[in-house]
């Protein structure tokens, strides 16, 4: 389960940058290892993990050779405003 004071850095980065950011270089902003950030990002994103659906707060999208983090138009949105609760 990733730390809450990670996952907030990497939502606050996130809505920094409304057309996303690279992976590496949301690494280097955050301090992270690359591993580290992509369980980070699983545990948000869309997909199921261990039969538990997936927060629906980000995406990692392919632009060619490189890949971005971007918020989900949930991620976007407060979750005090529409009820989401981030992973524990």
């Amino acid at each position: 389960m990733p730390s809450p004071s990670t996952t907030e850095a990497l939502l606050a980065e996130l809505a920094r940058e409304p057309d996303g950011i690279s992976l590496p270089r949301l690494c280097k902003r955050l301090g992270l290892r690359m591993s580290v950030l992509m369980r980070e990002l699983a545990w948000l994103g869309e997909a199921s993990i261990g039969g538990q659906p997936g927060a629906g707060l980000v995406r990692v999208e392919r632009r060619g050779e490189r890949s971005f983090a971007v918020l989900t138009g949930r991620g976007r949105s407060a979750p005090e405003d529409d009820g989401t609760e981030l992973p524990p």
